[in-house]
C-alpha cells in the first residue's frame, strides 16, 4: 500500500479532474483508517501538491451546502513527474 499523499497524487493521472470530495471517495476503501484521511488534510495535500507544481487548478463550483470545491488537474509535466517518481 502506498503512503496517503502518494495515493492522492497517482489518483490525479487516472483522471481528467478531481476534487478532495472525489479524491476521498475513491480512495475510501483502502485508506479511511488513516488518521489524515480527513477533508481538510487532504485539501492541504492538494495544494500542496498545486505549489509544487504537480496539479494545476481546473475550475471550481459550489456543492449542495454551498461549500466552496476546487477542482485540480495533472497537467501533463505533473503526472510525467508523478508517473516517474511513483510506480
Amino acid at each position: 500500500m502506498k503512503p496517503l499523499n502518494y495515493a492522492v497524487l497517482k489518483y490525479f493521472t487516472t483522471v481528467k479532474e478531481a476534487c478532495a470530495d472525489d479524491v476521498m471517495a475513491a480512495l475510501k476503501g483502502e485508506y479511511s483508517h488513516f488518521k489524515a484521511f480527513n477533508k481538510q488534510d487532504l485539501v492541504a495535500a492538494i495544494m500542496t501538491a498545486e505549489a509544487n507544481g504537480l496539479l494545476e487548478e481546473a475550475r471550481f463550483d459550489m456543492d449542495a451546502n454551498d461549500e466552496l470545491r476546487v477542482y485540480y488537474h495533472a497537467h501533463e509535466e505533473g503526472a510525467a513527474t508523478i508517473n516517474q517518481y511513483i510506480k
